[in-house]
């Protein structure tokens, strides 16, 4: 990993309008073999539909809280996250003992029902709120499309040949988050964060943030560099399997958010992994295998009862 004062930027184009991707497929082995964090442009996703996210957020989070709770996170994860119920206790960045700062409604794929030989499988839990449903369900469809390319132009970046680990992205494991993150004190304790310092533990996070900023990537000298919103771009980071997939190619770094600004702040992170039932192992052409193979549904159990409320509580 390379020291780093700046976010790169990461041009979709080629990729999107089914180019040529030699360049940018070497573009993103660059960036996120160096740094793990990139703005993301001219990736196709509609500025309309973008924006209708972040209203259907505002929208959500405006409701009186005894309907948000109604629909209150369930085992499945789908649901309302109320603000001061989950912990990155996990993290070995920092010494995390306050819940985060934040508050969001969940979204993952829709199932009819929940299977139990399928971790997290289920029907999703939503608010009485005209037109959020099929807000959320086409914003997730496109990302659900963008993430699909991207990690079919990660295999390029990292000259894996056999793309047979995109099958467990068929019946993908998604997750949209719409947060909201109220104003910090001004006086807040320094272990007081919106988001905890924490790296993503998934494939691909590609995330869109509203005007107020927030967002900081820690370099490997330990420094935090902001992340400020650019107009239409995602910021795209690489989780911790796609890391483990790479055979430590692709970076996996460490971030959080701190809302000094006075103002509210809304972001709208979209996750993109594979099936829960895929085995996770450095991919064959990566080179002597550097980790050992994981199941991703039994890494997630362990995550998540450790952080969440509704996840500990059985």
């Amino acid at each position: 990993m390379t020291e780093f004062t700046e976010i790169p930027v990461l041009d979709l184009a080629p990729l999107i309008a089914g180019e040529d991707t030699t360049a940018v497929a070497r573009a993103f082995a660059k960036t996120y073999g160096e740094t793990g964090f990139a703005y993301v442009i001219n990736h196709g996703i509609d500025p309309a539909l973008r924006g209708s996210i972040f209203e259907a957020s505002r929208q959500f989070h405006a409701l009186p809280q005894d309907a948000k709770q109604a629909i209150a996170l369930d085992r499945n994860h789908r649901g309302y996250i109320a603000i001061n119920t989950s912990t990155d206790v996990n993290s070995d960045l920092a010494e995390v003992t306050k819940p985060n700062q934040s508050a969001s409604f969940m979204m993952m794929r829709e199932d009819a029902a929940a299977d139990p030989d399928v971790y997290l499988s289920g029907p999703n839990r939503w608010p009485d709120l005209p037109g959020f449903r099929d807000v959320c369900e086409s914003y997730a469809q496109a990302m659900t499309g963008l993430g699909r390319k991207m990690m079919g132009l990660a295999l390029d970046a990292i000259g894996v040949e056999d793309r047979s680990i995109l099958n467990a992205f068929d019946v993908p494991t998604l997750w949209l988050r719409l947060l909201h993150y109220p104003p910090q004190p001004a006086q807040a304790p320094d272990d007081l964060y919106g988001s905890a310092p924490h790296k993503d533990f998934g494939c691909l996070t590609l995330l869109a943030q509203d005007d107020v900023g927030g967002l900081q990537v820690q370099t490997p000298a330990g420094n935090w560099v902001d992340a400020p919103p650019m107009e239409d771009a995602f910021v795209v980071n690489v989780g911790d399997m796609l890391h483990r997939m790479s055979n430590g190619k692709l970076l996996s770094t460490p971030h959080r958010v701190i809302n000094t600004t006075g103002k509210e702040r809304y972001s709208v992170p979209f996750f993109f992994d594979p099936h829960v039932s895929t085995d996770i192992a450095p991919l064959p052409g990566t080179g002597t295998p550097l980790f050992e193979v994981l199941n991703f549904a039994i890494f997630l159990k362990g995550e998540l009862e450790a952080a969440y409320d509704a996840h500990s509580m059985s």
